[in-house]
C-alpha cells in the first residue's frame, strides 16, 4: 500500500495530514468541542439578528463564524473510513447543532416586533424556495471544503467555502418562520439546509476518497472498516430524494416568471383605468402579489380579478395590498385559458 502511494506523486495527503483532519473534524478534544458550541451559538445569534434586520452583511458574518460544516465533513470522513461509531457521533452533533440554531431563531422571532416572513423580509424570501441550482452549488462547495481540509496549502479558501454554503442562516429562518406561523416557509428553509448537508456529505466523501484518505489511514495503522457499495447507494438515494422537491421548486420559479410576464400588463392597465399606480407585482409561494396605491375610493377588486382572468390567469390566486389600506384576497376562478 505504501509503495502504491509512492507511485502517486500527486497525492499529498500524509499520516500527519490525516491526524490533523480527524482531530479537527471529529472534535476529538474538549477544547475543540467547547469552541464548536460557543461559536455555533454566537453564529446563530448573529444569523438570526441579520435576518431580522434584513442585513446581508450580518448574515454573511454569521456564515464565516459558523462551525457547522465541521461535523458534516466529519460525517463524510467517517463514511470514507467506514467508522460507523464516528458516523453516528458526527450525525448527532449535526442534528443537535441544527436544533440549537432553530431554537435561537425561534426565540429571536419572539423579540421581533413583526412576523419575519418571505413577503416582508428578503433574507427569509431567499431561503424558503430552494431550487436545483442550490444543490449544484452545494455539491461543488462540499468538494472544495473537503479538498481544502486535506491540503493545507489551499486552506485559505475555507472562509470562502463558509460564505458559499448556507447552513446556519436557513436554520435561523426555520425558527423565525415557525414563530411567525408560516410552517410552509419553515419547510422550505429546512429543505435548503438538508440539501446543503446531503451535498456536502456526498461530494465530501467522494473527494476524501479520491485523495486516498483510506489508503493513508491503512498505511498509518489506523483501524479502517469495510466500505460497502450500499453506502454509496444510500447517499445517492438521499440525493435523489432531495433533488425531487428542488426540481418542483425550479418549476414553480419558472411558472412564476410566466405568471409575472402575463400579469404585469393586465395589472398596469387595470390601475391606469382607475387613476391608481402599481407599486409592485411579485410572485411568492404560489400567489400573485399586487401592491397598488391611489386616491379614494378604492377600486372594485373584482375588476382586477377579471383583468387577470382575461390575461389567461384564471387559475392563479392573487392578493391585492393597498399601500395605505388593507389586503384583499382574490382566489383563482378556474382553469387557465
Amino acid at each position: 500500500m505504501t509503495a502504491g502511494l509512492a507511485r502517486a506523486p500527486y497525492v499529498r495527503v500524509t499520516a500527519a495530514d490525516l491526524e490533523r483532519v480527524t482531530g479537527k473534524l471529529f472534535l476529538a478534544d474538549r477544547a475543540g468541542r467547547s469552541a464548536f458550541w460557543v461559536l455555533l451559538t454566537l453564529a446563530a445569534v448573529i444569523a438570526s439578528a441579520g435576518v431580522v434586520a434584513d442585513s446581508t452583511a450580518t448574515v454573511i458574518g454569521a456564515m464565516i463564524v459558523a462551525p457547522l460544516m465541521t461535523p458534516i465533513l466529519g460525517t463524510a470522513l467517517a463514511v470514507v473510513l467506514a467508522d460507523r461509531r464516528q458516523v453516528v457521533r458526527s450525525a448527532v452533533v449535526v442534528v443537535a447543532g441544527a436544533l440549537l440554531v432553530v431554537v435561537i431563531g425561534y426565540l429571536s422571532g419572539l423579540l421581533s416586533p413583526v412576523p419575519e416572513v418571505a413577503a416582508t423580509n428578503s433574507q427569509v424570501a431567499s431561503r424558503v424556495a430552494p431550487e436545483l441550482v442550490d444543490l449544484v452549488a452545494a455539491l461543488a462547495t462540499g468538494a472544495v471544503g473537503a479538498f481544502a481540509l486535506v491540503r493545507p496549502d489551499v486552506s485559505d479558501t475555507l472562509p470562502g467555502v463558509a460564505i458559499a454554503i448556507s447552513l446556519v442562516p436557513p436554520l435561523a429562518v426555520v425558527g423565525l418562520t415557525l414563530e411567525a406561523g408560516a410552517p410552509d416557509q419553515s419547510a422550505g428553509a429546512l429543505l435548503l439546509f438538508l440539501t446543503n448537508v446531503t451535498a456536502i456529505i456526498a461530494t465530501g466523501t467522494a473527494t476524501l476518497a479520491a485523495c486516498h484518505v483510506r489508503e493513508v489511514a491503512i498505511a498509518a495503522g489506523r483501524p479502517v472498516g469495510r466500505l460497502r457499495a450500499r453506502t454509496a447507494v444510500v447517499i445517492g438515494v438521499v440525493l435523489v430524494a432531495v433533488a425531487v422537491p428542488l426540481g418542483v421548486g425550479t418549476w414553480q420559479t419558472a411558472r412564476g416568471q410566466q405568471v409575472l410576464t402575463a400579469a404585469q400588463p393586465a395589472v398596469q392597465g387595470w390601475a391606469q383605468a382607475r387613476s391608481w399606480q402599481v407599486v409592485d407585482v411579485t410572485w411568492s409561494q404560489g400567489v400573485l402579489q399586487v401592491v397598488a396605491a391611489g386616491p379614494p375610493p378604492a377600486p372594485d377588486t373584482s375588476s382586477l380579478r377579471g383583468a387577470l382572468d382575461q390575461a389567461g390567469l384564471a387559475d392563479v390566486p392573487a392578493r391585492l395590498s393597498e399601500a395605505l389600506g388593507g389586503v384583499v384576497e382574490l382566489p383563482a376562478t378556474g382553469a387557465a385559458r
